[in-house]
């Protein structure tokens, strides 16, 4: 009885037409909702680190001080929290997966020149902020001092 619902099943799907896609035949067609790989626009990226503290996995490393913005793509599981929780909504979800390689790489993101420009901007502008600070509370002091002694 088994040889004849096997034989059936073989005649089936020797003349009906194949369940899956041809892939080299007909190329994949990614869904809006497919998640491939993680990619960063460096130009509006701050190295805030949100995206270091969102991921799960430890996959991505953030660097402030060399100025570079890093991911393992084997330790990504493309859950998305960095992209979500990104306060410049630099970082994308592309709908194509990873190149295969043979290799564990980490892909390296450096920030452009116009980038490192305008951070050492803010940076002199905190710093000039913070030093006007200082100094107003001093004159607050030394205004005191001098109120307090007379």
């Amino acid at each position: 009885m088994g040889a004849i619902n096997y034989t059936g099943k073989v005649l089936k799907n020797l003349f009906s037409k194949p369940s899956t896609k041809r892939y080299p035949e007909e190329p994949i067609k990614f869904t809006d909702r497919t998640r491939g790989h993680i990619e960063n626009d460096m130009d509006k990226c701050v190295l805030c680190g949100v995206c270091q503290m969102r991921c799960p996995t430890g996959a991505i490393k953030v660097s402030k001080s060399e100025g570079t913005w890093a991911i393992s793509p084997f330790s990504c599981i493309q859950c998305s929290a960095c992209v979500d929780g990104c306060p410049k909504k630099c970082l994308s979800m592309e709908h194509e997966y990873q190149e295969p390689g043979n290799e564990k790489i980490t892909k390296v993101f450096d920030l452009t020149e116009a980038q490192k420009e305008r951070l050492a901007e803010q940076a002199r502008i905190a710093a000039e902020k913070a030093a006007a600070a200082k100094a107003a509370l001093a004159a607050k002091k030394a205004a005191e001092e001098n109120g307090q002694n007379t």
